[in-house]
């Protein structure tokens, strides 16, 4: 894999995913009680197919920095590991809503009725996200690969994501904005996350037409 082609699929599969993603995340917030199963299923599905193409992403950007700079391989493996955990960690929270869904006589909200998601999607989410966004970021600033502002803004969603871990604390209303499983912790990140994730691979892709300078150069710092 060159470097052109890896920030191509990087800028193309970080797109996927936050498009998928930004579809998703209103349909948390159509219906007031129960939703039918086929919105859960719907949110759900999508959920997959995101999450399916942000595997892809992180794979991507672990070679991609490894072509432009070797020696912060390390780095890129760091937000692979992590990305990937992440991904993880969420696709079995979606698989338990979605059996619960599934198995249920009646239309269910699986953001109160399945316990076990609770801690899944929102604080040990939220701690797994902060490792990546810092992993990219640093990943970013070192090897100079795209304009400060991605590295900037990783580090400042992964502030706003490590405010969010106490939320375990704070109950299981999904209504209330800051409990384990409320509306701030979880749809409201997801939403936040796919935006800059969006703006992010459009500018990876697009510096698929950029010379990349010899590692330690300033550039693409507009």
């Amino acid at each position: 894999m060159n470097e052109t082609f890896a920030r191509r699929l990087t800028g193309l599969a970080g797109i996927a995913a936050a498009a998928a993603l930004i579809i998703e995340v209103p349909l948390y917030f159509i219906y007031s009680g129960p939703p039918p199963d086929a919105n859960v299923l719907t949110r759900l599905l999508l959920a997959i197919f995101s999450l399916a193409f942000l595997i892809v992403f992180v794979t991507a950007f672990r070679e991609l920095v490894k072509r432009v700079n070797p020696a912060s391989e390390w780095v890129g493996s760091m937000a692979f590991a992590t990305g990937l955990v992440y991904a993880t960690v969420t696709l079995v929270s979606s698989g338990l809503e979605a059996g619960a869904v599934i198995a249920a006589d009646r239309p269910i909200d699986p953001t109160i009725t399945v316990s076990g998601t609770y801690i899944l999607y929102g604080s040990i989410g939220r701690v797994l996200l902060t490792l990546f966004l810092v992993a990219v970021g640093f990943g970013i600033s070192r090897t100079h690969l795209l304009p400060r502002w991605t590295s900037r803004s990783a580090y400042v969603l992964a502030g706003v994501n490590v405010a969010f871990v106490p939320s375990l604390f704070f109950g299981n209303d999904p209504a209330d904005f800051y409990a384990a499983n409320g509306w701030g912790t979880t749809a409201s990140m997801g939403a936040i996350l796919s935006y800059w994730l969006l703006a992010l691979s459009i500018s990876t892709y697009r510096s698929a037409t950029r010379r990349t300078p010899s590692a330690g150069a300033p550039a693409l710092r507009h």
